[in-house]
C-alpha cells in the first residue's frame, strides 16, 4: 500500500481516501476513526475522521453507542475485533448497526490503539462483503497498524497545533522531567520552559501540566 509520506502537507481526508482505495480489492469501502473525548468520561468518544464523508451520521451513531466502550476495553476483549453486523437479530440491533446496514455494509474490522486511563483510538474498516475467515480480517488489521502512525499525527495536528518547542516541553513532561530538567535538555531557561508549557496548556484547555499531558495523549499529540 503506497501512501503519501509528507506528514505536514497531507490532510486526514487524503490519507483516508488513499487508504480506502488501497483496501478496495480487499472489500473495504469505508473507514472510521474514533477517539476519546478530551473533556468527556471513559465512554465518551468523538468522530475524528470518516471516509466517505456521507457516512458521518452512521459514524456518530457508533461513537454515541456503548459498543466497544469502556466495559469492552476493560475486559479481556481483543484489540482486533471482526464482526458480521448483518447477523444480529434486527430487533436487537443498535442504531449504528442499522445505519451501517442501510448503507450496504455487512462486516466490520475494528483495531484498537490503547491509551492511558482506559481510553483508546479505534479504527473501523467496513465492507459490504462477508468474510470467509479470519485471514481477511487479519490482513485489514495489519493495514491499520501500518498506517496508524501517519494517520494519528495528521489527526492530532488537525485538532491542536502546537509549536515545536511546546511539543517538546510536553514530551519531556510526559517522560517525567521537571521544568528545571527540561530546561537543561532544551538548552533554555526554566522560565522559558514554563512559558511553553503555559501556551500548550492554554491550547489544550487545561490548567495544569498533568492534565495537559493526559489530554495531549488522548488527542494523539504524544
Amino acid at each position: 500500500m503506497t501512501l503519501p509520506v509528507n506528514f505536514d502537507s497531507v490532510s486526514v481526508d487524503a490519507i483516508l481516501a488513499d487508504w480506502v482505495c488501497a483496501l478496495h480489492d480487499q472489500g473495504v469501502e469505508a473507514v472510521l476513526v474514533l477517539g476519546p473525548s478530551p473533556t468527556g468520561g471513559s465512554d465518551d468518544r468523538d468522530v475524528l475522521a470518516v471516509h466517505p464523508p456521507r457516512l458521518l451520521g452512521a459514524a456518530q451513531a457508533l461513537a454515541e453507542s456503548r459498543d466497544f466502550g469502556a466495559s469492552w476495553r476493560e475486559s479481556d476483549a481483543p484489540l482486533v475485533a471482526w464482526q458480521d453486523i448483518s447477523k444480529a437479530a434486527f430487533e436487537h440491533t443498535g442504531r449504528w448497526r442499522r445505519l451501517w446496514l442501510a448503507h450496504g455494509h455487512q462486516t466490520l474490522v475494528r483495531v484498537a490503539f490503547s491509551l492511558p486511563a482506559g481510553r483508546a483510538f479505534e479504527c473501523f474498516m467496513f465492507s459490504p462483503r462477508t468474510f470467509a475467515d479470519r485471514a481477511q480480517a487479519a490482513a485489514l488489521a495489519w493495514s491499520a497498524f501500518n498506517i496508524w502512525p501517519m494517520l494519528k499525527r495528521a489527526i492530532a495536528t488537525q485538532r491542536v497545533s502546537l509549536s515545536p518547542r511546546e511539543q517538546e516541553s510536553l514530551n519531556l513532561a510526559f517522560e517525567g522531567l521537571t521544568a528545571r530538567e527540561t530546561a537543561g535538555r532544551m538548552d533554555c531557561s526554566e522560565r522559558t520552559v514554563n512559558y511553553h508549557l503555559a501556551n500548550a496548556m492554554a491550547k489544550l484547555n487545561t490548567d495544569n501540566k498533568l492534565a495537559a499531558v493526559q489530554r495531549a495523549c488522548w488527542i494523539g499529540l504524544i
